[in-house]
């Protein structure tokens, strides 16, 4: 139980002793104030462009031997996010509406049901991104992967993609 103290105000409770030893962090300390907006991956512009394009000329490959699930596994796999610059982000977009666009409307369910829940969310940025330019990518074919997406993954990845900070 926690007592009242009649010291200064009548109404601020203290806990009594030994309540509190579990909270081992100093929340006070914590400052909102001094955010530190990175992409975590600690590579250099040159060396994400490599991977960018490395992962270009995978995606195209796999889509030229008809394995169209490895390529949309393959392209949604480490993209470049945060402050990776945009036309890295825009060329890693292309590859992964190539291989989206390839898959045919039967085989969208099975290849969605292969990836994982991280493969998903970051399929379903991507997927948001398309559909934020419908003059570049057909938002047909996106409808239709955002609905196989949500099928499996349900509304908790949409609620994730709208509230993560790190875009594709």
């Amino acid at each position: 139980m926690m007592s009242l103290t009649h010291q200064t105000n009548w109404y601020q409770a203290t806990p009594p002793p030994g309540l509190m030893a579990f909270r081992k962090t100093n929340v006070e300390f914590d400052d909102e104030n001094a955010f530190h907006d990175d992409d975590g991956s600690g590579l250099s512009v040159a060396d994400l462009e490599a991977n960018v394009d490395a992962r270009g000329v995978d995606v195209r490959s796999l889509l030229q031997r008809g394995n169209i699930a490895a390529a949309v596994a393959k392209s949604v796999t480490d993209p470049p996010v945060g402050r990776t610059p945009s036309s890295l982000k825009d060329r890693n977009t292309q590859t992964v509406m190539e291989a989206l666009q390839a898959a045919k409307t039967g085989e969208i369910s099975g290849i969605v049901k292969t990836l994982s829940s991280d493969q998903l969310d970051v399929l379903m940025k991507y997927i948001y991104r398309g559909m934020a330019s419908p003059e570049t990518y057909n938002s047909s074919i996106l409808l239709t992967w955002h609905e196989k997406v949500l099928e499996v993954s349900g509304l908790g990845s949409v609620v994730r993609v709208l509230t993560d900070r790190s875009t594709v």
